[in-house]
């Protein structure tokens, strides 16, 4: 056994004697009278194991006072006063842990190590958050009483891994961070309430908690207040209210506050527009990993508008929004890619960003990859693939998964044609999706995969027209006109061929003008006619090419023009139209006859 033989009174002198050098050193330190030699007395004391002095040690290696930030160094001395149960560095050390230490800062080797806030090494991957040390480190500040170490213990409880959670201690532990006037604690608890909250009066308790963390002037308490007056939760919408806490918020680098205020600025919604500052909290959103912010900068640069078209600022937007998990930005550019817009068409990009946003759950990439897939430009593995997710989408029950597999059966497209089982699913889709109608109308009037059944398949193509599908539309006025499946009714099939024009359809406009033309149960008026003519000539309708010739030759309309018919004419003739050859070389044979004086 081993006996001190110092007398009491000389220990008591060596305590004062330590309390008195700390003291020294940190008013070296705070003072700014010598903050290098202050910087040295601590960590004379540090080796000698005084745990306050470990913990200023290690905040000035991790603040970058006095000595280079050095995250390991930092880490090292906070862990050893954590281990000497100092409250300060307990916490400290959580809260290192809650943002997540790379390897490197784990080591307890005797080593001083370049410092990593400088620069990322090469394959840098930012480190998860362990939640087991946190809770760990966490607990041992908060039963000494540390407050904010309370509220961190509170929120590792109600929000880590299953493993560790256990919602009603957490909640005991915020209270008690509450009790010491916490803001964290105020905040934590407003979480928790709000996280569960399903009426009025939740809400309004959420607000209350929430409220007095945004007066201490926390970033996320002051968004999320934001959010409630937003979305008019626990009290009426107050949208001026929302943007002046998001503003605030965005001051203190919350980039979801960022992107509302960015978005706010760009409109002038609730503020005076300033594009240029809506573009610069945007573009902060976004380069802090605030996904839906990256993709409305690609919107934003990608349709002009405020700002200059930049495509090439577009697609690097959209990319960085789908690397952090933007199912739409993905799907946008899948859409690019197959369509060519502002970037080379190329299908495997189109499939490939398709396939991400797959993956990320967006409701239309199937349909983008079956585009792909109908027009024979998706590989055959994808091909399989997009065939399997509509069939096990279509046997749960989506409509619209059951009309792309029903199109792929009847065309054969990616699986064996079968219009059978085609007709099956496509009558089960039209419940709910137009095209779907459309397509079933369509197989039953012409027979494939059952015996034709005019008068069904009319009900169905009509019922598709009445919801404004153009192609449903053009359809219906072609039975209308020709009485097939049911009634004929010229005055309504014009209705329809001109509801179709209207959205586009050439095929309809050239419709329109032939009825007008005469020969149908409604007025002629060759004047609108050759107007239909000349709009589906135009777009390249070798038939109302056809017609506007001899429209302008005969004078039908009013109007000879010889030079105009020949125009037209030789448009029609270019699309082997024999009429058209024939009829242009009689006008040129008359030509030829002509003195002339006379032409």
């Amino acid at each position: 056994m081993v006996f001190s033989i110092l007398p009491p009174l000389f220990k008591r002198k060596h305590a004062i004697s330590v309390t008195s050098r700390l003291a020294d050193a940190q008013s070296l330190m705070a003072e700014g009278q010598d903050p290098v030699k202050g910087f040295s007395h601590l960590s004379v004391l540090a080796r000698e194991g005084v745990p306050e002095a470990q913990f200023l040690v290690g905040q000035a290696y991790l603040n970058g006072t006095v000595v280079p930030a050095n995250l390991v160094e930092g880490v090292r001395w906070v862990r050893r006063a954590a281990q000497k149960h100092w409250p300060d560095a307990c916490f400290i050390l959580a809260t290192l842990y809650l943002y997540g230490l790379p390897p490197e800062a784990e080591s307890e080797a005797e080593k001083t190590a370049t410092s990593v806030f400088d620069t990322k090494p090469k394959g840098f991957v930012k480190p998860e958050a362990n939640f087991a040390k946190t809770a760990y480190w966490a607990k041992i500040a908060a039963t000494q009483g540390h407050a904010d170490a309370q509220a961190m213990y509170g929120y590792v409880l109600c929000n880590g891994p299953e493993h560790i959670r256990n919602l009603e201690e957490g909640m005991v532990w915020y209270h008690k961070a509450l009790a010491a006037e916490c803001v964290q604690g105020y905040l934590g608890l407003g979480l928790v309430i709000l996280n569960t909250a399903q009426t009025d009066d939740e809400y309004k308790q959420a607000a209350r908690y929430l409220k007095k963390a945004a007066e201490s002037g926390l970033g996320t308490a002051l968004y999320l207040m934001g959010v409630l007056a937003e979305r008019g939760l626990g009290r009426p919408v107050d949208m001026a209210e929302a943007i002046q806490y998001y503003a605030v918020a965005a001051d203190k680098n919350v980039s979801s506050a960022q992107a509302k205020y960015g978005v706010a600025l760009m409109v002038g919604q609730n503020v005076a527009k300033d594009t240029t500052r809506g573009e610069t909290f945007l573009r902060r959103a976004a380069l802090s990993g605030d996904a839906e912010a990256a993709a409305t900068l690609g919107d934003l640069y990608g349709r002009g508008g405020e700002f200059p078209p930049n495509y090439a600022e577009a697609i690097a937007w959209y990319r960085f929004a789908s690397e952090h998990g933007h199912a739409a930005a993905s799907y946008t550019l899948g859409t690019l890619y197959e369509e060519g817009i502002a970037v080379p068409q190329d299908p495997q990009e189109a499939e490939r960003w398709f396939n991400k946003a797959l993956e990320q759950g967006h409701e239309g990439a199937p349909a983008g990859l079956g585009n792909l897939l109908l027009e024979g430009k998706i590989s055959a593995q994808a091909g399989a693939r997009v065939m399997k997710r509509y069939k096990e989408k279509a046997e749960q029950g989506d409509l619209l998964s059951a009309f792309n597999f029903g199109v792929c059966l009847a065309e054969g497209v990616g699986v064996q044609k079968d219009e059978a089982e085609a007709l099956k699913w496509l009558h089960k889709a039209a419940q709910g999706v137009v095209n779907a109608q459309y397509w079933y109308g369509t197989l039953l009037l012409t027979g494939k995969g059952a015996p034709p059944n005019l008068q069904e398949g009319r009900a169905w193509i009509e019922k598709a027209a009445n919801a404004g599908m153009a192609q449903a539309e053009l359809a219906y006025a072609d039975l209308l006109l020709n009485g097939e499946g049911g009634e004929k009714n010229h005055e309504k099939a014009l209705e329809f061929y001109r509801k179709a024009a209207d959205a586009g359809l050439v095929w309809a406009m050239f419709s329109v003008g032939a009825m007008y033309g005469g020969g149908h149960e409604v007025p002629q008026d060759r004047l609108a006619a050759q107007k239909w003519f000349y709009a589906a000539a135009q777009r390249g309708n070798a038939a109302a090419q056809l017609m506007l010739g001899r429209y302008f030759v005969q004078g039908l309309a009013g109007e000879h023009n010889r030079e105009q018919a020949k125009f037209w004419y030789q448009k029609a003739a270019a699309q082997n139209i024999p009429d058209a050859i024939q009829e242009l070389a009689e006008l040129t044979k008359q030509e030829d006859n002509l003195e002339p004086s006379l032409l």
